[in-house]
């Protein structure tokens, strides 16, 4: 299971590179990362045209994560870093706790915004994103 997890990281790796490259993703690329991610994938589509994507930035730092818009009514935002962690509660039980998924829709949503040049820029002072991290 750890090696084919790691081959699958390793192809979707390749393809976020391929897509960041070419500034779009074409159908076939997001085929790769839907049969990867499953519905994460289509969910994570939504939420990128839906300008769901926020990327805050620290001030002098440069430091940066995201902030990703969720699906329900509430319309809570999640903290993420996209390669690492999510603060959505399908992060810390489907892939932290039961090991089922390799990333939820809001890493995916950050890593296809970024590489795709769709969400939005926020600077704020590196004490600011302290404190957001503080929260978590």
């Amino acid at each position: 299971m750890l090696a084919a997890t790691g081959v699958s990281l390793a192809v979707a790796d390749a393809v976020w590179a391929e897509i960041k490259s070419a500034g779009c993703a074409s159908d076939e690329h997001l085929s790769i990362l839907e049969t990867l991610f499953g519905k994460n994938m289509l969910r994570a589509c939504k939420i990128v045209d839906e300008r769901g994507v926020r990327r805050v930035t620290g001030a002098p730092s440069g430091r940066s994560l995201f902030l990703v818009m969720g699906e329900s009514r509430r319309k809570e935002e999640y903290l993420c870093f996209p390669e690492h962690l999510c603060t959505c509660y399908s992060f810390f039980y489907d892939i932290v706790g039961r090991g089922e998924q390799l990333c939820c829709k809001h890493q995916l949503a950050a890593r296809l915004a970024e590489a795709v040049g769709e969400h939005q820029e926020m600077e704020v002072s590196d004490e600011e994103l302290a404190l957001m991290l503080a929260k978590l």
